[in-house]
């Protein structure tokens, strides 16, 4: 049998202010919830710059309303 990856549900939600990227300090936008559990939390610039690993990662993504995520395209043709 072959394993299939689901792609993670996502959601748009906004951040409270004192929500930062755990790479950069600057102001969050997306949100991924990890299998093992735990949240990694990426300002725009980060969110996109690692779409690609995310997407196969995150188990639920949530996403500023105002914020373009390159990963949404990425889960439709994965």
């Amino acid at each position: 049998m072959t394993p299939t990856l689901t792609p993670p549900p996502e959601t748009v939600v906004e951040f409270a202010a004192d929500e930062r990227c755990d790479r950069c300090s600057a102001a969050a936008k997306l949100r991924v919830r990890l299998a093992e559990g735990g949240d990694l939390v990426f300002c725009g610039h980060h969110a996109n710059k690692y779409a690609q690993e995310l997407v196969k990662i995150a188990v639920e993504v949530a996403v500023a309303p105002e914020f373009e995520w390159r990963g949404t395209d990425l889960k439709t043709t994965n």
